[in-house]
């Protein structure tokens, strides 16, 4: 007969041992949830707004971000079209400058857009002449700038609250 002492301590044993076997092979989420925790997620940055400034020697780009700072990279381009249909963005100007930022989103995981800034909209600014939403697909935001002369632009990033902003030079107009 076992003594109900060794019963309990062979019991307890066997408990720890099989609640450590079965921690090792499920997976993260799954002792996560069982722990009363919700799984980690790495969030993708949302694009919230965009918006612009004239100053004294240059005219000021600010995209607004929320949840983080994504990659971003400013290109020079013969022509804006918008994402995924090809169609040509209507913003006059000879020189035109494509801002994708990735990984972003303009829309929430239900697919509403978290974006209130302009889509299309004509500026009238030294050096900015036209700002245009051109795209949110597949963790890439894009924008489209037009102006009238080739532009001379710097670009850096604030936090608290994040921002992307590019800063487009040109004589002092005061």
């Amino acid at each position: 007969m076992i003594h109900p002492r060794l019963h309990r301590l062979t019991a307890v044993t066997s408990g720890v041992l099989l609640a450590a076997g079965l921690s090792l092979v499920a997976p993260a989420s799954a002792t996560t949830a069982a722990a009363g925790r919700a799984p980690a997620q790495t969030q993708t940055p949302l694009v919230v707004n965009a918006r612009w400034g004239g100053h004294p020697t240059y005219d000021r780009l600010v995209i607004d971000l929320k949840g983080g700072l994504p990659s971003v990279t400013v290109t020079p381009v013969s022509h804006l079209v918008y994402d995924g249909s090809g169609k040509p963005v209507p913003l006059a100007g000879k020189f035109f400058l494509q801002i994708r930022l990735n990984p972003a989103a303009a829309h929430d995981d239900a697919g509403h857009s978290v974006y209130k800034g302009p889509k299309l909209q004509k500026i009238f600014l030294p050096q900015l002449k036209g700002l245009a939403l051109t795209g949110d697909f597949e963790g890439y935001v894009t924008f489209g700038a037009a102006f009238a002369t080739n532009p001379y632009y710097r670009t850096f990033t604030l936090h608290s609250p994040d921002r992307f902003v590019v800063d487009f030079a040109h004589t002092n107009r005061c």
